[in-house]
């Protein structure tokens, strides 16, 4: 009789820790999911043609002058008509539970556009570091097979 309360609380400590790490790994994963639609985001409003909505969803640059000019002439060069579509999207990182930085590449099309590949400096904050992605810059566009 003196062995079952052991046993479920040995049991219920192995719940809750499953539980925890199940949570953290949750979080963590959904990160890249968080970071696709920002720049998904970001891509339509270059696509628009809206410089000031880009540098809204890029603080950091928009801190920088040099950085914010940069964006505004890349936004002016890569304005498209027609709906926007992330062909391929790498994330900047598959899992992170701290703090990561770190370029995501993205291949997109607007319309019946070309592909347009750029680059995408990132930082996310994994679920031990109150979860969280902040978009810093988007580059100018590269060639179809280069990386990041």
């Amino acid at each position: 009789m003196r062995r079952r309360p052991a046993l479920l609380i040995a049991a219920g400590f192995g719940v809750f820790v499953f539980l925890g790490i199940s949570f953290l790994l949750a979080r963590g994963l959904t990160g890249s999911s968080t970071e696709r639609g920002m720049v998904l985001d970001v891509l339509e409003a270059q696509a628009a043609g809206d410089a000031d909505a880009v540098l809204e969803q890029l603080p950091a640059c928009r801190a920088e002058p040099a950085c914010a000019q940069v964006t505004r002439a890349v936004v002016q060069r890569l304005q498209r008509p027609g709906a926007v579509q992330i062909l391929n999207y790498r994330p900047s990182a598959r899992l992170s539970l701290t703090r990561h930085t770190g370029t995501g590449r993205v291949a997109w099309r607007a319309g019946e556009s070309l592909p347009v590949v750029q680059c995408v400096r990132v930082r996310r904050e994994g679920p031990l570091t109150g979860g969280g992605v902040k978009l810093l810059s988007l580059s100018g566009p590269r060639g179809l097979e280069s990386g990041c």
